[in-house]
């Protein structure tokens, strides 16, 4: 396999930056503005942070190897199965995560503009782990190929990971640019929908209605279930990534009417 010949076009390479730059900075400048604007506790930030670490990064991810363990790789071939379990296991674990640290956590601190501040972190978090890193890593793999080093890459490696680094790789020259760009957007809401869930569990903990919450893992799973089923159906990021924004903008619209409509008083869960 010779990747000395491979280039990652100019305008992949500039989409890539802004998306790393959105990925890492957006979610600090969404945090600065808001404890400026609010007043809101870096703190409300950090359990929001820790909250995806812990029950998505961690728990989740337990629950999917033993899953897969128990049920083997054929079972999520099917896209049902994978759009229903993958959707209900994000909503559990993500909205019951949020519900259990506001419940515990957050008792002197039960405000609509710390619920804001906590998804904030929540998406932040995830934003900056699992799309940040990756995409420096891509920058890095990208300026290697154009540099004309590509073979440095897979040096040392067998045919079997050479071909497998390959396919990861490969969508850096194969892939339009709109494509990268439809990532970029897709940062801004999922971070935006990680606020207006965050909001809903806090009105949960505050109004001790747990239908709230699950009202939460409902949507939660609604909105993941239904980008699976459209990712494998048409193949097409764009599709997936319009049918996101749309979801995310209409849930948006109801959750800052009910921030807005929200008295504030803050309610001590016993």
């Amino acid at each position: 396999m010779d990747l000395s010949q491979c280039r990652v076009p100019d305008a992949t390479m500039f989409l890539l930056f802004v998306r790393a730059i959105v990925c890492l900075g957006l979610p600090i400048v969404l945090m600065l503005i808001w404890r400026k604007k609010t007043g809101a506790k870096l703190r409300s930030c950090l359990l929001g942070m820790a909250t995806f670490v812990i029950f998505a990064l961690i728990l989740e991810t337990i629950l999917h190897n033993v899953v897969l363990l128990v049920l083997g790789e054929e079972k999520f071939t099917s896209t049902a199965f994978y759009a229903i379990y993958g959707g209900l296991a994000a909503g559990v674990f993500e909205e019951y995560g949020r519900y259990i640290v506001m419940r515990n956590f957050m008792k002197t601190d039960l405000e609509k503009k710390e619920s804001v501040m906590f998804g904030i972190g929540h998406g932040g978090i995830e934003s900056i782990i699992l799309i940040g890193t990756s995409t420096i890593s891509s920058l890095a793999m990208a300026f290697t190929l154009n540099a004309g080093m590509g073979n440095m890459l897979i040096e040392g490696m067998s045919p079997d990971l050479q071909q497998q680094l390959y396919e990861q790789i490969s969508p850096l020259w194969l892939s339009a640019p709109p494509a990268v760009l439809a990532g970029i957007v897709e940062r801004a809401f999922a971070i935006t929908y990680h606020i207006c869930a965050s909001y809903i569990v806090y009105r949960s903990v505050k109004d001790k209605k747990i239908s709230l919450c699950l009202l939460a893992v409902l949507l939660h799973a609604l909105m993941d279930g239904l980008a699976v089923t459209l990712s494998r159906l048409t193949g097409s990021a764009l599709i997936t990534e319009a049918f996101i924004g749309i979801y995310t903008v209409i849930l948006a619209v109801f959750t800052v009417k009910a921030y807005k409509n929200e008295k504030e008083d803050t309610v001590i869960p016993e």
